[in-house]
């Protein structure tokens, strides 16, 4: 079973930046996909960004592409969110999400993180 534990969420101010990290933990597994999505009050949960673990390929939501950059480190099964010029529209719970299959597996599953706050005041 893989485990996401994110960190670095927090109070910014506009223009401001944050790092987020997201940490896989488990044995037994390949991670294959991992992604950063936000929900901000009232709306729905929504993609920020994914990476491909094997290859680094990335892709971004059209609104973070240029301020947000996702990327991994593999010797850590750790995923980063570097996000700069917050502004208060970025204003969200940020959850990690991780598709990973176990060795033994022909299919991957889904895991997410509990999410971290980053608030963006103006």
């Amino acid at each position: 079973q893989v485990q996401l534990v994110e960190s670095g969420g927090g109070l910014v101010q506009a223009g401001g930046s944050l790092r987020l990290s997201c940490a896989a933990s488990g044995s037994g597994f390949n991670i294959n996909h991992m992604g950063w999505y936000r929900q901000a009050p009232g709306k729905q949960r929504e993609l920020v960004a994914t990476i491909t673990v094997s290859s680094g390929v990335t892709s971004y939501a059209d609104s973070m592409e240029g301020r947000f950059t996702i990327s991994r480190d593999n010797a850590k099964n750790t995923v980063y969110l570097q996000m700069n010029s917050l502004v208060p529209e970025d204003t969200a719970v940020y959850y990690c999400n991780a598709m990973w299959r176990p060795y033994y597996a022909s299919w991957d599953r889904e895991v997410w993180g509990q999410g971290t706050q980053v608030t963006v005041s103006s």
